[in-house]
C-alpha cells in the first residue's frame, strides 16, 4: 500500500489539479475543503493513516497556520507541505516554525512538488526511526512508536496496552521475524517499569551445560571455569523485565527450576548457600506451538499454564501488507543515513513489488532486503532493480540477471548484480547524462531495430516505417548505418 496524501484546499479547481498530479506520482489521495474537516480526518484513527498533508495557508474557516497550531496542540505528527499564492519570507518562516516540512508557491510545478513530497516522507521516516531507536535504548519504547496501518496489529497493540497496566505474565506468539521483542519492549515502555532494565535471553542459543548458570547465576568456584561470581539474568533484570525469547527451546530440567523461580520469586545460584529474591516482570516469546510440545512431552504442562496467562499473537507481515510501504520507507531512511547515501525513497513500482511478495522471513527479512537495496543503489531512489531476488519470485516483474552472476550464485551477495527490467525492443529516449537524445540518434535506433526485426527485408522495413525505399536508403547513408549492416548487404538491397 502506498502513502495516502491529504490535500486541503478550499479551491475545488486547485484540489482537482493537485489530486491528478499526486495520483500520477503513485500515491493515494484524500481531499478536504477546509481546515476543520482536515483536523477531523487526521484525528480519525479508524480510517487509513495519512502519510502527508498538502495544506493551503489561506482558507475561510480555519487557515493553514491555525491547522498547524491545532495539530501541535493535539500532538498529531504528520509531515505537512504548505502552499499559498502569496509567497513571502514572513509566511515561510511562520509556517516552518509552526512545523511545516516544506513550502511551495502556487502554481507549483509537478517536478518541484514530487521532490517536496519525497523529501518530506523521507525526513518523517528518518525521524521516526531515530525516535524509535532512542526510545528503545532508553527502555521507553511505547506502542505509539510501532508503525502500523493493520487492523490485526491494532488488536495486538490494544492487548499490549492492557497487559502493560499490570504485572501479568505475557506469552507472545508468532513466526520468527515478526517483531515479538518490539512488542515486549513496548509493554515495558508503557508500564510502570519504564526505563528499568530490560534483559533479553535467547533460550535457543544457551549452551546446554550453562543454561542454569546463565539464568540463575553462580558463585565463584562453583564449577570448573567459574573464576568469577556471576549474577545471572534474573538478578540483572531485578526491578525491570526479563524477556525469555524462544522459550520452547529451554531444556526440561531447567524448566523445573524456572517454574520454581516464577512461583517463589527467588532463584538459587549454582553453588550458593541461600536463595536470592528477585522482582521481575516476565515476558516470554515463542515461534512454536507450545501446547503441541506439551503433548509431545517436550515442555512441562505446569510451566505452560504459568507462562500462558496473557497470550498475544503477532500477525505475519503477509497478513499486514498495508504496513510494508511504511516499514520499507523507514528502513530505507535509516540505512541511507547509516551508509551516507542520498536516497529519497522507493519508486511506486518497487513498493508494488514489495507489497506483492509473501515475506516468509517477515519484518526481519524486509529490513535486510532494504539494507541490501540501499547498498546496491546507484540513484536517489530504490527501484525494482535493487531487489533482484524478490522480483525473481513475483510474477509480473521481468528480471534478468547477467550470465556471470547466474553461474556464480555464491558470489551474488558479495557483488553488485545489475538487474535489467526493460522491454528488449524499447528505444531509450534519454542518454546516460539524463538529457533527451537528439532526433537523429532516435531515428537511427528505430531504423536499426526495424532492420533487425524484419531480418533485412528492406521493402518490409520501409513499408512498416511508412517511408519509401529510396528515402530509407538515403537516411541510412546520412545516419551512417550502411557500414554497420555490411557493405555487401546494402549493395544487394540497392540492386534489389
Amino acid at each position: 500500500m502506498t502513502s495516502t496524501v491529504l490535500i486541503v484546499d478550499d479551491d475545488p479547481v486547485q484540489r482537482r489539479l493537485l489530486e491528478a498530479t499526486v495520483r500520477r506520482f503513485g500515491y493515494d489521495v484524500e481531499l478536504c475543503d477546509g481546515g476543520e474537516k482536515a483536523l477531523q480526518r487526521l484525528k480519525n484513527t479508524q480510517a487509513t493513516n495519512i502519510g502527508l498533508m498538502i495544506l493551503d495557508l489561506v482558507m475561510p474557516d480555519l487557515d493553514g497556520m491555525g491547522v498547524l497550531s491545532r495539530m501541535r496542540e493535539a500532538n498529531i505528527v504528520v509531515p505537512v507541505i504548505v502552499q499559498t499564492a502569496h509567497g513571502s519570507i514572513e509566511a515561510v518562516i511562520s509556517a516552518m516554525r509552526a512545523g511545516a516540512a516544506d513550502f511551495v508557491v502556487k502554481p507549483v510545478g509537478a517536478e518541484r512538488l514530487q521532490i517536496s513530497i519525497k523529501n518530506a516522507l523521507r525526513f518523517d521516516a528518518l525521524e521516526g526511526e531515530v525516535r524509535m531507536m532512542k526510545q528503545r535504548a532508553s527502555g521507553a519504547l511505547t506502542f505509539k512508536d510501532i508503525v502500523t496501518r493493520s487492523a490485526d496489529m491494532d488488536r495486538v497493540i490494544r492487548l499490549g496496552e492492557r497487559a502493560a497496566k499490570s504485572n501479568i505474565p505475557v506469552l507472545i506468539e508468532g513466526e520468527s521475524g515478526v517483531g515479538k521483542e518490539v512488542i515486549a519492549r513496548a509493554i515495558q515502555g508503557a508500564s510502570d517499569r519504564k526505563g528499568k532494565p530490560f534483559v533479553t535471553v535467547n533460550c535457543g542459543a544457551l549452551p546446554e551445560n550453562l543454561v542454569e548458570s546463565i539464568l540463575f547465576g553462580h558463585e565463584k568456584g562453583a564449577f570448573t571455569g567459574a573464576t568469577e561470581k556471576h549474577a545471572g539474568k534474573f538478578v540483572e533484570a531485578h526491578g525491570g523485565t526479563l524477556f525469555l525469547d524462544e522459550i520452547g527451546e529451554l531444556p526440561l530440567e531447567t524448566q523445573v527450576k524456572l517454574l520454581r523461580a516464577l512461583q517463589e520469586g527467588e532463584v538459587d545460584p549454582v553453588g550458593a548457600k541461600r536463595s536470592v529474591r528477585v522482582d521481575i516482570r516476565l515476558i516470554s516469546a515463542t515461534n512454536q506451538n507450545l501446547i503441541e510440545l506439551v503433548k509431545a512431552g517436550k515442555f512441562r504442562e505446569d510451566l505452560y499454564y504459568r507462562l500462558n496467562v496473557f497470550p498475544v499473537t503477532v500477525p505475519t507481515l503477509r497478513v499486514r501488507r498495508e504496513d510494508i510501504a511504511d516499514l520499507a520507507r523507514r528502513f530505507a531512511a535509516r540505512f541511507a543515513a547509516e551508509e551516507g547515501k542520498r536516497i529519497r525513497g522507493l519508486s511506486a513500482e518497487a513498493l508494488s513489488l514489495l507489497s506483492s511478495y509473501s515475506w516468509p522471513g517477515n519484518v526481519r527479512q524486509l529490513e535486510n532486503a532494504i539494507f541490501r537495496a540501499v547498498v546496491l543503489a546507484e540513484s536517489d531512489e530504490l527501484g525494482v532493480t535493487e531487489f533482484p531476488q524478490i522480483a525473481a519470485q513475483v510474477s509480473g516483474f521481468d528480471v534478468r540477471v547477467p550470465a556471470a552472476a547466474q553461474h556464480a550464485p555464491n558470489r551474488i551477495e558479495r557483488e553488485i548484480v545489475r538487474v535489467e527490467v526493460r522491454d528488449p525492443t524499447a528505444i531509450a529516449a534519454m542518454n546516460e547524462s539524463g538529457d533527451v537524445r537528439p532526433l537523429d540518434q532516435v531515428e537511427a535506433a528505430m531504423i536499426r531495430l526495424a532492420i533487425q526485426h524484419y531480418r533485412g527485408q528492406m521493402s518490409e522495413v520501409a513499408r512498416k516505417l511508412g517511408i519509401g525505399r529510396s528515402t530509407l536508403y538515403r537516411k541510412m547513408s546520412e545516419l551512417g548505418l550502411s557500414d554497420q549492416i555490411g557493405a555487401e548487404q546494402v549493395q544487394s538491397l540497392y540492386i534489389g
